[in-house]
């Protein structure tokens, strides 16, 4: 979305969703997906569906409180979800020995 447009959205009280964190849905089931191919399970819809609902939850959480860590509003999903995605790569950088 242009960042114009992000604009108009919070200035009308809109809350806003970047794609980072909503994507992260897909990823996540990907991820349910192998894990359970991987213990050659067969998972019913509402285990699934349970599962990712609370890695969802996790993620929502994780944007507000990291929104407000870095001096923004709880409700600004875009600080909260590109400061946690660039804390989550500089920490697996600094585990790899990278930085």
């Amino acid at each position: 979305m242009h960042a114009r447009a992000v604009e108009v959205f919070r200035g009308a009280g809109i809350l806003f969703g970047p794609g980072n964190a909503a994507n992260a849905g897909g990823v996540a089931t990907s991820a349910l997906e192998m894990r359970q191919n991987a213990s050659r399970e067969s998972w019913s819809f509402e285990r699934t569906e349970d599962q990712l609902a609370t890695i969802m939850r996790q993620v929502h959480a994780q944007c507000r409180a990291t929104a407000e860590t870095y001096g923004g509003d709880a409700d600004d999903y875009v600080l909260g979800a590109n400061t946690a995605g660039f804390l989550r790569v500089a920490e697996a950088m600094t585990a790899q020995g990278v930085v």
